[in-house]
């Protein structure tokens, strides 16, 4: 048996996304069977200004494996209709089996400060030869304090295999979860019926509540396995998300509104500080996703509010809306600390109706 422990990987260290930044998801060939799945893009700057956009794209072929997914992201600012970056990329997987995802990561080339907003696009893919499902994952030992710390073990299956990698997609608590980050963990060559330790010690995105994991050889993948992420120390302070209501600008509730006209979506929050608590000043953010409903319901709108908490009691936050369609839609309030870590359970879903 052979045992690989990993040094410090080069994983980039993801940065909250910033309240200018913006995301569009674009696939101007719907009949493809590669398509970029419903749920935005997740975009922000890694610690050395560079911008990463990550997102998932599936194959909706139910007999054909694909490879040599091509993904084009263009970078802009606010100002000029001329993307300043044009940056093309490929998926995590090499081959992406039938109805099977893959995520993808793109980085900019420069450290633009400039670049505001992204607009992902698929660019081709080519038919594969299928992969066999014959090696496996499984993790053991995972604690999670200011570093993700586990143990895992990949088993290959009867023949030799190189190129091997574990990968790690890391999803946040968003309903549908976005995928945040990708890591990978090189395995190399493995031969025939081999078992394989490998190890993850490193700092992650503390928005993360868990990852996928999986691999991927020359000829082999296996399944995916989905990990939680034990919950970190228990917070000091407790948030409670209440009276969710849309509202037009006189102040008046609204249970139909329009395409096209602004609405604020508001709550109520009420913070209590336990009685160790350091400091009565608690800087959050407060963000609104909503979703239309649907089969595979999709996200029209992602928003986000920078407050602050100054001692305890109630506050109110609102963001604005225009909706671009009609139907149902759901609306969902979360509210984070700046470290990107829920101090609050999901506010109540309310349902909107847009004519």
């Amino acid at each position: 048996m052979k045992k690989i422990i990993l040094s410090p990987l080069l994983i980039l260290i993801l940065f909250p996304i910033s309240s200018g930044f913006s995301a569009e998801v674009t696939d101007n060939q719907p009949t493809l069977s590669v398509v970029l799945t419903s749920e935005s893009p997740f975009v922000y700057k890694d610690n050395e200004g560079y911008t990463v956009v990550v997102g998932v794209v599936k194959n909706t072929n139910s007999l054909t494996s694909v490879t040599d997914v091509r993904i084009r992201v263009n970078f802009y600012d606010d100002v000029s209709p001329e993307p300043l970056e044009i940056i093309e990329g490929k998926t995590i997987l090499e081959v992406i089996p039938p109805l099977g995802k893959s995520p993808y990561m793109i980085r900019t080339n420069s450290s633009n400060p400039d670049i505001t907003q992204a607009s992902v696009s698929l660019d081709g893919f080519h038919t594969s030869p299928s992969k066999s499902k014959n090696i496996s994952v499984e993790v053991n030992n995972i604690v999670s304090d200011d570093t993700l710390h586990f143990s895992g073990v990949l088993k290959n299956g009867a023949a030799p295999i190189n190129n091997t990698n574990v990968y790690l997609a890391f999803y946040d608590n968003f309903d549908p979860p976005r995928i945040i980050g990708v890591s990978t963990i090189p395995i190399g060559n493995v031969e025939s019926n081999e078992i394989i330790n490998f190890s993850f010690n490193e700092k992650i995105q503390t928005r993360s509540v868990g990852f996928l994991l999986f691999s991927e050889s020359d000829v082999f993948y296996s399944d995916i396995v989905n990990v939680k992420i034990p919950e970190q120390v228990i917070s000091t302070r407790l948030v409670t998300i209440s009276n969710v209501s849309v509202l037009d600008y006189q102040g008046k509730a609204l249970s139909e509104i329009n395409v096209g006209s602004t609405v604020q979506i508001q709550s109520e929050s009420w913070i209590q500080f336990s009685a160790d608590q350091k400091s009565d000043e608690t800087p959050y953010t407060y963000y609104v996703q909503i979703k239309q409903s649907g089969k595979t319901p999709f996200v029209e709108f992602l928003g986000k509010y920078d407050g602050r908490y100054i001692g305890a009691g109630s506050q109110l936050q609102s963001l604005d809306w225009i909706p671009e369609n009609e139907g149902l839609f759901f609306i969902e309030t979360f509210v984070w600390d700046r470290n990107n870590i829920p101090i609050a359970d999901q506010g109540p879903i309310l349902l909107v109706v847009v004519k």
